[in-house]
Parts: structure tokens; C-alpha cells; sequence
């Protein structure tokens, strides 16, 4: 969505226009140019255009600070930087004000993710046989493709525990509630920061059983944040997410953000958001 100025004469050029002329390219012209009207005092009464929607994402860094004021929508994460971790401030909490309380019932979540394998994770799907085997007397290898999609299924679920919770703590759904009262929106948080494998197809495998987790669970929808770099590094050329949204970083201006929105989805598919750094992050809608 590149930014393209509508063209104007020079000064000089418009005052040698003549009022004939100015009428015939009134006639020409459409829309907005056509609708220039100003009143005796200066002021123009064109209508302008609203301004963009721009949304902020926190999560346990900003916990027992403030918060961004004025955000059109609220992105909040529901870890603390790692998968099978929760963030503090999330739900009602003593160490700061609720993250969830800031962005309103119908919040977006993202959700860390990972794939550190057998030998680094204590969250290793051992002996599980459902929704894939891993490691059973049937299928003995911990390290196949189907422990890293129970992996990430898991730490999805474990998110998404995280996320049910913090609804109840501030009395928006039932003590025995097992899902959030609103379908959300989320998010899976891909950044090289976190442990992946040297091989993509067991980092996507961990990653589509995180997807399919949420959407067995009624998430409105699934999407990819990260940048285009550790996107590449993590996933590799995979297309097996190519039908879902992406959430771009990278940017350092609202301008940059607004130029990422036409370039290629991390995935294929479309960019939904570009983030930039505005105080804190924000997060501007394609």
C-alpha cells in the first residue's frame, strides 16, 4: 500500500489558468479533486479521510507499566517470551495491570512458539498418542515430525489455557470455563530467538500442530507474525500455511509499515499487519 500524493499545479501555473478553463477541468476531474470547495474564510470543505486504525501489542515486558492510550485495536501475548510459559500480567495479577483489561474482550493473542526437540525440551511429547504418536512402543522415535506436531499442539493448548484464564480472572467467563467466551483472533509468534530445529519441516510440523490446535478450539482465525528473515530461516520455503494471514515486522516508521503492506505475506497468503515502533509497538492494518 504504497503512498502515492495526488498531483497539484504549481502556484504559478494555477493563476494562469483561466475561469473558462477552470470550469471545463472542473468537468473533467471526478471525485475528491472535483469536491474542492472553499468557503470565503480559507477553510476547505473537502471531506477527509479517516484516519488509519492504528493498534498496539504488549505483552509481559510492559507488565507494571503503562500501556499505549488511544489504540484502535489490542494485540497482548499470553507467554513470557517462551512457549509453556504465562504472561503475568495477562489476567487480573499483582504484579501489574491487566493486559487483557487494556485491550477489551475481543482482543488478539499471539502465542510464542518453538521446536527445541527431544533432547532440549522437558515439554517433549514422550509416549502421547494422540493427536500423532511419538515415541510408543509402536513408533519408538522421539524425534520424527509427528512429536514435533504434538509438540506444538501442545504448547498451543497450553497458550490457549493461558488465555481462558485470564478471562476468568477478571470475571468475563465462568470458573469452569475451558474456552474464551469470544472466538479471538491469534497469533503464532515465530522468531528465531526461540529454539527451533536446523530442519524447517520439523519446525512447520510443530508449527501446523499449533494452527490446528487453535482452530480445534474455535480461534476466529490463525496467523504468522515474524520477518521476512527468520521467517525464512525457521520455516524454509514452506507453503503449507500459504492460506494464512501474516503479521510483518521490521519496520521502524509508520511510513515503512504502511510500504510493507504491499509487499509478499511471509506465507504467500496476504499481509493483515506490518508493525513498527511508535513508544511501543505498533501495528498498522493493511
Amino acid at each position: 500500500m504504497t503512498h502515492v500524493p495526488r498531483p497539484e499545479l504549481p502556484l504559478g501555473a494555477r493563476l494562469l489558468i483561466t475561469p473558462l478553463l477552470a470550469v471545463a477541468l472542473l468537468g473533467t476531474f471526478s471525485g475528491p479533486a472535483a469536491a474542492h470547495v472553499e468557503r470565503a474564510d480559507g477553510h476547505d470543505t473537502r471531506a477527509k479521510p479517516p484516519p488509519t486504525a492504528i493498534g498496539y501489542d504488549i505483552s509481559y515486558p510492559q507488565c507494571g507499566g503503562r500501556y499505549p492510550a488511544n489504540a484502535a485495536f489490542g494485540i497482548v501475548g499470553v507467554n513470557r517470551g517462551i512457549a509453556f510459559s504465562a504472561n503475568p500480567c495477562l489476567g487480573a495479577s499483582s504484579k501489574g495491570a491487566s493486559q487483557l483489561a487494556w485491550a477489551g474482550p475481543k482482543a488478539q493473542m499471539y502465542a510464542n512458539t518453538g521446536n527445541p526437540g527431544p533432547q532440549l525440551s522437558s515439554h517433549w511429547p514422550n509416549g502421547q498418542t494422540a493427536p500423532r504418536e511419538c515415541a510408543t512402543p509402536a513408533k519408538p522415535d522421539a524425534d520424527t515430525a509427528d512429536c514435533a506436531y504434538d509438540y506444538g499442539w501442545n504448547a498451543a493448548a497450553d497458550s490457549y489455557a493461558n488465555a481462558v484464564a485470564a478471562y476468568v480472572s477478571l470475571g468475563w467467563a465462568p470458573p469452569d470455563s475451558t474456552r474464551t467466551p469470544v472466538a479471538n483472533h491469534w497469533w503464532l509468534d515465530v522468531e528465531t530467538a526461540n529454539s527451533w530445529r536446523e530442519d524447517p519441516s520439523l519446525n512447520v510440523a510443530a508449527l501446523q500442530g499449533a494452527v490446528d490446535y487453535l482452530a480445534s478450539v474455535g480461534a476466529a482465525s490463525v496467523g504468522i507474525y515474524s520477518a521476512p528473515r527468520m521467517w525464512s530461516q525457521v520455516a524454509g520455503g514452506s507453503s503449507a500455511f500459504a492460506d494464512l494471514p501474516s503479521w510483518v515486522a521490521g519496520a521502524s516508521t509508520l511510513n515503512g509499515a504502511r510500504n510493507g503492506c504491499g509487499g509478499p505475506g511471509l506465507t504467500g497468503g496476504t499481509i493483515q499487519l506490518t508493525q513498527y515502533l511508535s513508544g511501543f509497538d505498533a501495528d498498522y492494518p493493511c
